[in-house]
């Protein structure tokens, strides 16, 4: 039998011997996307048939394995679900949720701009879907209405995580990426981003094109492009209701310690009108979710003759097998056929747990600047048991970000710590212990009456000091956490560890309380 990749390799369809293969769908760079029927379930699924030679010359292997370990976690009902992946050595069979009414791209070209009510809809299902991606730490990095797919009923589903990346607390992105038209004025500058807060611009342009039919940032020049983006150039159409005028401008704000975040487009009323009752609350996280299992297509797959407690064992540890698959498969074909999309038992289930754990929740963070555990208070609302604590290495306050950066450009002066603004909240750093027994040409002091937040003037210029051997480099770096407080991110970039934790001990006794 002749294989995807030639003679005497066994072919798919004996490869996917639970699947009954049919038509093709589509075609990539380095694979194809056949239709097939689950056969105990009777239900459809996308088959994605890639080849590892293409992949390989592509150099694509990293983008590849990023979005099928992102996807395998991931339950939520507007992002794509990937049932299993059955791998061969000349071949990578990734079985996919059907979704069969193509992109948001082609349904705006052919709509045009869209009526708020529909827009609407389907930007509270793109919220929902990307406020779970960050609760699971999860940056998607390509938000745009190509990578929005629609299914029967017109739902959103999000695809292609071959982009995102796990976000860590205490640490930032650099990689510029993305679609331009979509991409974040921090991201096409090449400058440091926590993640959430490219997403959100990307949001706020998808949203315009919804509302609008056309892009906010558009030019056939990239630089021309790349000056309206960092300098945020657009205009807001007058059809526009009062309340489109107002969330559009606050989610494209250049600035990203200004712009709004996930649980403030929540709060905004033209969010709210006509929300859901399944989306009027964030679903759990995906370690929650796989807690809750659902007992009467659990009796379905048992009655396929699988083992119960085999089952069940599978479930909780996220074992991929015919049982589970089996089970999904069941599972997410209820949901959708159901009038609430989610069927009532999953709303009513989430709006409970809310409630029940808002006693637990923990008293608000000290404002304090100082190195602290980090708790993730985001997602505790829909805990119903104690919360795994995160650690970030970083100060937090809820001071205004001039005042903190008075502050800390104070205390790195006090070190004689040479620095270099970089972006918005973002400094290049070099420090030397003994610094300051150098000669005093060898280096730019400045008095502290001379610091002034934003005052370009204070920034010390890399190339005017000798680097010794020893030489610490780092990056500080200002952002906003939720609840409106802000962190502080202090990397390293080079030069000794130990002499990098010494001079943060020392930067720590200079801070004052902020």
């Amino acid at each position: 039998m002749e294989g995807p990749t030639g003679k005497g390799v066994p072919g798919a369809d004996m490869i996917l011997s639970n699947y009954r293969l049919g038509k093709r769908l589509g075609i990539g760079s380095f694979g194809k996307v056949k239709l097939a029927e689950h056969v105990l379930t009777g239900h459809k699924v996308a088959i994605k048939i890639l080849n590892r030679r293409k992949i390989k010359e592509m150099e694509m292997e990293e983008k590849v394995r990023r979005e099928m370990k992102i996807l395998k976690l991931f339950m939520h009902p507007h992002i794509i679900h990937l049932y299993e992946v059955v791998e061969t050595h000349s071949d990578i069979y990734v079985v996919m949720e059907h979704v069969k009414s193509g992109e948001l791209f082609d349904y705006i070209v052919e709509k045009g701009r869209l009526q708020e009510d529909e827009a609407r809809r389907f930007f509270q299902q793109i919220i929902s879907g990307v406020e779970y991606c960050h609760r699971n730490m999860v940056v998607h990095r390509d938000l745009k209405p190509e990578n929005l797919l629609l299914d029967s009923k017109f739902n959103v589903k999000i695809v292609d995580f071959g982009l995102s990346n796990i976000m860590r607390d205490g640490h930032f992105l650099k990689t510029s990426c993305g679609s331009p038209n979509y991409a974040a004025p921090e991201v096409i500058s090449g400058k440091l981003y926590a993640g959430p807060e490219v997403d959100v611009w990307s949001c706020g342009v998808i949203l315009y094109a919804l509302l609008c039919g056309t892009l906010p940032f558009d030019d056939e020049n990239i630089p021309n492009l790349f000056k309206k983006i960092k300098g945020g150039i657009y205009t807001l159409p007058s059809h526009l209701s009062a309340g489109a005028r107002d969330l559009i401008p606050r989610m494209l704000v250049v600035d990203p310690m200004k712009r709004m975040t996930i649980p403030e487009i929540r709060q905004h009323p033209w969010f709210q009108a006509y929300l859901p009752r399944y989306l009027a609350v964030p679903p759990p996280d995906s370690t929650q979710q796989v807690k809750k299992i659902d007992e009467d297509i659990l009796q379905e797959v048992i009655k396929m003759n699988f083992d119960r407690n085999h089952l069940i064992e599978a479930l909780r540890n996220r074992i991929q097998n015919e049982a589970t698959v089996a089970y999904y498969l069941l599972l997410d074909n209820r949901f959708c056929a159901s009038n609430g999309y989610l069927g009532a038992g999953f709303q009513e289930t989430t709006v409970r747990m809310e409630y029940g754990a808002v006693s637990m929740m923990s008293p608000t963070a000290s404002a304090t600047a100082h190195l602290l555990p980090y708790v993730d208070h985001q997602g505790m609302g829909l805990r119903s048991i104690p919360v795994e604590r995160k650690w970030a290495l970083g100060l937090q306050s809820r001071a205004h970000p001039r005042e903190i950066m008075t502050e800390v450009l104070r205390a790195l002066q006090e070190l004689n710590v040479c620095w270099k603004k970089i972006g918005h909240y973002n400094w290049k750093c070099r420090w030397f212990p003994g610094f300051s027994n150098l000669p005093n040409g060898l280096m730019n002091r400045h008095s502290h009456s001379d610091f002034n937040f934003g005052n370009e003037s204070t920034i010390v210029n890399e190339d005017v000091v000798l680097v010794p051997p020893n030489t610490v480099k780092f990056e500080v770096q200002l952002y906003k956490t939720r609840e409106e407080k802000y962190l502080l991110d202090l990397q390293r970039v080079q030069g000794p560890q130990l002499l990098f934790l010494d001079m943060c001990a020392a930067f720590l006794a200079q801070l004052r309380v902020l």
